[in-house]
């Protein structure tokens, strides 16, 4: 088991997370369905958020500031 939290650099202070990670859709198939339901996130002024279900963390970029 990994314990390497993963991490995302994004360029807003909204984010959305399903827990899909990489993984692309081909067809009806949809990869939400191997993740989580989709859930909205917000940056504060930590300058990064963490996901309740998956624990991905998305860190706002340094560049875009608070």
């Amino acid at each position: 088991m990994s314990t390497t939290q993963e991490t995302v650099t994004v360029h807003t202070h909204r984010v959305a997370c399903d827990g899909a990670g990489d993984i692309r859709s081909t067809g009806a198939f949809k990869p939400a369905a191997l993740g989580h339901p989709r859930v909205y996130l917000e940056i504060d002024e930590r300058g990064f958020v963490d996901c309740p279900y998956c624990d991905k963390r998305f860190i706002l970029d340094d560049a875009h500031g608070h």
